[in-house]
């Protein structure tokens, strides 16, 4: 398989990145859907993937050069993630390892980033587990629960839950969002939070357990429990109490990277549609000469390309060091707007094929559902946007 050397391109601005694409698109054929089908019958992890997309490189093109990275920008990791769910495939089992990294990068101490980065750059070390959201407050991150006090030896103490923390049993390392200051003793609710990087390797078994959900997609997404999970002063991320604004930046990203993805299942569903669309015929003459067929698929590709613009502009801001809260929610909405309405099209189009697994439409259908509501759902982002870009009263 040729592989492409991601240190070597030097780009200007506003950069397709079709070199990228092209590298990811030819890794991709060696999995295709039959690979993918069998992975969701069994409901197993995609190893060999991810394994081939770590040596090719791809999984770190964010982190800087002088830590073994690439030192790409968001637009590039963009490109990678795009490709792989326009072909077919689905990043979202690793996506993490790309972006979670970034509360280290930029408020982690050097000593954090000289351990840390170049084993994630390599694939030696997996970050791909994110401890955020909870049973009893889900995304009202604010209102977290779990703990981690401060101990007279300097260590810190965390009991607490977790839930919906994907790819847990496939990670060596967990960024741990926790309150080291109680809620009633804060001005501020955002106020009081902490960042940590716990090393699930050696806290696994020693107050620290995983209890895999069975979801409708595999992410090998988990329950966490905390049990007086002792762990190093030297873990915390940054300042104590300031985790909240650390890990909004790691959400931005997110959500861009994720509009990618949608975007790619958007061309997915589109390109598959159209070729359908063509091949099948009844009544003497393809269906896609019928303007019920026709005119959906047409309003689908309209839709993607509208979204894809709002997605190139978020990540444009982000890489240029521009605050683009504002952009990557509207991108995550647009994006995942278009890839579902490309994914019910698509679905009609098909008929009653659409739910036989050898095309694939059915799993990615499945697929671009998530992200009508994970990681943020489109009512939250229309409530940011009326209350901190429009101005409107707090929404209840």
């Amino acid at each position: 398989m040729n592989m492409i050397d991601l240190d070597a391109i030097s780009v200007p601005a506003g950069e397709d990145w079709s070199d990228i694409r092209e590298g990811v698109a030819r890794l991709c054929e060696g999995f295709d859907n039959a690979y993918w089908m069998a992975l969701d019958k069994a409901d197993a992890y995609p190893t060999e993937f991810v394994r081939t997309l770590t040596e090719s490189g791809f999984l770190g093109a964010l982190i800087p050069e002088e830590y073994g990275g690439s030192g790409l920008p968001l637009s590039a990791a963009g490109a990678v993630l795009e490709t792989i769910h326009a072909s077919g495939g689905n990043a979202a089992a690793c996506h993490a390892q790309m972006y979670t990294m970034g509360t280290v990068l930029r408020y982690g101490s050097d000593a954090q980033k000289a351990r840390y980065l170049p084993d994630i750059a390599s694939g030696a070390l997996r970050l791909q587990a994110f401890g955020v959201t909870e049973p009893t407050t889900g995304s009202d991150t604010t209102q977290l629960k779990t703990r981690a006090e401060k101990t007279a030896r300097g260590t810190y103490v965390v009991n607490g839950q977790k839930v919906w923390t994907s790819r847990a049993f496939e990670s060596d390392l967990m960024l741990l969002l926790a309150r080291t200051t109680p809620a009633s003793e804060v001005t501020r609710r955002s106020d009081g939070m902490s960042v940590f990087l716990i090393d699930m390797r050696a806290a696994l078994g020693n107050g620290l357990s995983l209890s895999k959900i069975d979801a409708m997609i595999n992410h090998n997404t988990c329950e966490v429990f905390f049990d007086n999970l002792e762990i190093p002063g030297d873990t915390l991320v940054g300042e104590e109490g300031k985790g909240f604004r650390y890990i909004v930046d790691s959400m931005n990203a997110e959500r861009i990277l994720i509009a990618y993805e949608c975007i790619g299942d958007a061309r997915f569903f589109v390109r598959k549609a159209v070729e359908y669309a063509n091949d099948r015929t009844v009544f003497g003459r393809p269906i896609g000469a019928n303007q019920g067929i026709q005119f959906p698929i047409a309003k689908a590709y309209a839709d993607l390309q509208a979204a894809e613009m709002m997605v190139r502009k978020a990540a444009a801001l982000f890489d240029a060091g521009h605050k683009a809260a504002a952009e990557a929610n509207m991108a995550k909405m647009l994006a995942a707007d278009a890839s579902w309405q490309a994914a019910e099209v698509c679905m009609q189009v098909f008929g009653g094929f659409a739910f036989a697994r050898e095309y694939g439409i059915e799993r990615k259908w499945r697929e671009a559902r998530l992200y009508q509501t994970a990681p943020i759902s489109r009512n939250m982002i229309l409530g940011y946007l009326g209350q901190h870009v429009l101005g409107l009263p707090r929404s209840y």
